[in-house]
């Protein structure tokens, strides 16, 4: 299946389908839809791939060493891990992109931190805008907690959404986090995953107080932060108040916003509309962006071959048919060696 051709393909269909189904009899508008066709991202917008530059690296220096990334952190994860490391814990929102690992920006600080403190409680509270996503990455701390042997046993997790499961772990496991709710009351975890609807009723519910006794909360953060809009986010900054008042952790709680759509918005709006949720000011410099290679940077490094791509021509025309098609592409890419596709 080739992409170009098949869009190609997809597209003709489609604009042979309103022709037929919207006839024009007026001659009045005799010709409008093969204009609205023709003009250029009316009906059909591009391009159906796009092949974004690659990330810039930071140093291969670790600032875990007993939580290892294993293997070079992008820049913006160094820098991340600079302002979040427990002896910094500078709020921070992380507005990068899609597939930039902004989870282990702020997990691993936080399961450093979590190592290294003796104190009992909650440490951590993580909250996503919807449980199928707490639950997802309720697995991936489970299997990165268990495949180390530096947290397996000492550092914990737990679950607390809507709904408990049908068998609720009672204990740290390779693929699941603790979610029974008798075992989180009786001996909180050093992070806990919710969402902010649970996170108000544990903060009033009297069956949930135990989760409280002895935090020393350091991290809250929010992932997916754009979600939080309108009422919901109002909801949010008043439960996030709430929450300090509850464990009384004051300016010592460490705020961390995550999207992949905030970069978006100008730094001074989403800098004040953080500071909002949250309660606690943030300033331009607290807003981790990406950082990718310069195209040019990108093809200095790139092998003679990538450098010598054939990019003109790649698309088919209107009359091609696919055997034809990947003939001339064989032919553009291999020259006259091969054999005719």
């Amino acid at each position: 299946m080739t992409p170009s051709l098949l869009s190609s393909q997809i597209r003709t269909a489609i604009e042979g389908f309103l022709k037929t189904t919207f006839p024009m009899a007026n001659k009045a508008f005799d010709g409008s839809m093969d204009r609205l066709l023709a003009e250029d991202e009316a009906v059909f917008k591009g391009p159906f791939v796009s092949l974004g530059l690659p990330f810039r690296l930071g140093s291969s220096s670790s600032f875990f060493p007993s939580v290892p990334l294993g293997l070079t952190p992008f820049l913006h994860q160094q820098k991340a891990f600079a302002r979040l490391q427990s002896s910094v814990g500078a709020s921070t929102l992380i507005a990068t992109g899609t597939g930039s690992g902004k989870t282990e920006c702020f997990l691993l600080p936080i399961l450093s931190h979590c190592l290294a403190s003796s104190a009992p409680g909650i440490k951590a509270i993580i909250v996503y805008p919807m449980n199928a996503l707490a639950t997802d990455q309720a697995g991936r701390i489970a299997s990165m907690i268990w495949s180390n042997p530096a947290l397996r046993g000492k550092v914990t997790a737990g679950l607390y959404v809507g709904s408990a499961g049908e068998s609720p772990s009672s204990s740290m496991t390779a693929s699941s986090v603790i979610t029974s709710r008798a075992k989180l009351r009786l001996s909180p975890p050093d992070i806990l995953l919710t969402n902010y609807k649970m996170l108000d009723y544990m903060l009033i519910r009297p069956s949930d107080f135990g989760l409280w006794n002895g935090t020393a909360l350091r991290y809250l953060v929010v992932d997916e932060l754009h979600t939080f809009d309108g009422a919901q986010g109002t909801d949010l900054a008043c439960l996030v108040r709430r929450l300090r008042a509850r464990v009384g952790c004051g300016d010592s709680l460490c705020c961390v916003g995550t999207s992949a759509t905030l970069g978006a918005e100008s730094l001074s709006t989403l800098c004040s509309y953080a500071s909002r949720v949250f309660g606690t000011a943030f300033s331009p410099s607290s807003v981790i962006m990406e950082e990718r290679l310069t195209a040019a940077e990108f093809l200095a490094s790139a092998s003679e071959e990538f450098q010598n791509m054939p990019l003109g021509g790649l698309l088919p025309s209107s009359d091609e048919d696919s055997s034809s098609y990947l003939s001339r592409q064989r032919r553009l890419w291999f020259g006259s060696s091969g054999v005719d596709a």
